[in-house]
């Protein structure tokens, strides 16, 4: 089985795009229209149980979200690509790039959820496992985690978009992967370049994390915070974020 994608571009450098917990293939939009496509060959994959894949059946964990990657990197013959891994897909990254070193250019997590995990107290957890079922929870968390400063309009229908591109038990099963993490063990030292993004209003993957974990692990890392944005860059900050990303992945030419 092949996961779905849309492609945009037919550049020399292939980029696979892993989305969040809220996300799916088609959530990085705003940034299509900015993407050079003549120097990139942008994937945005949906995880099995997002998008056009919500009926697939699966354990819905990081090794599975990781040889699904590679699964499709074969398919459309990629023999080395970079990786850019937005909230829990940043820990996806991770996971792709510590199955196949040898295949990765660069990774660039944006926003990223890192591969230890992240700690909830039981307030936190039983509020993030009740989103699965309740689309206004969902609204409540995407709002605090872009600083409670954009309008309502666009954080209901961020989570209206979450709703209609998950499925409640897939959507579930994942925060278990990036809530427990795991493996950041086995990630350390590794020799392909990570370029980190953040934004400013970030309440929870701040600088402090960021240092913490992909700096100190990671010897060839770099921290970058994007001025007015939160956890969505891709939404909030679009042209920005694409400046940054295609400056970073002109570091690996072809």
């Amino acid at each position: 089985m092949i996961n779905t994608f849309h492609r945009v571009g037919t550049g020399p450098h292939p980029v696979i795009v892993l989305h969040g917990w809220f996300g799916g293939a088609r959530s990085f939009a705003p940034i299509e229209p900015a993407l050079d496509g003549n120097r990139f060959t942008y994937v945005f994959m949906d995880y099995r149980g997002y998008g056009d894949m919500q009926a697939a059946g699966g354990d819905y964990t990081f090794d599975e979200i990781a040889n699904d990657t590679l699964a499709l990197a074969d398919a459309l013959g990629f023999d080395t690509f970079s990786l850019i891994g937005h909230s829990m897909g940043g820990a996806a990254s991770e996971r792709v790039a510590m199955l196949a070193p040898e295949r990765v250019r660069m990774l660039i997590p944006v926003a990223p959820v890192p591969s230890c995990g992240v700690v909830l107290d039981d307030s936190r957890r039983a509020l993030f496992e009740s989103a699965a079922k309740r689309v206004e929870i969902r609204q409540a968390i995407i709002d605090r985690s872009t600083g409670n400063r954009l309008p309502a309009i666009w954080t209901r229908s961020k989570a209206a978009y979450s709703w209609a591109h998950s499925s409640p038990h897939a959507f579930g099963a994942y925060m278990k992967a990036w809530s427990r993490g795991g493996f950041s063990e086995s990630v350390k030292g590794a020799a392909y370049p990570v370029r980190v993004l953040i934004g400013e209003h970030d309440p929870v993957y701040d600088a402090a994390l960021m240092n913490a974990t992909y700096l100190a692990w990671y010897p060839d890392s770099t921290l970058e915070v994007l001025p007015n944005a939160g956890h969505y860059p891709m939404d909030e900050v679009p042209l920005a974020l694409v400046a940054s990303v295609e400056r970073y992945l002109r570091e690996r030419p072809q």
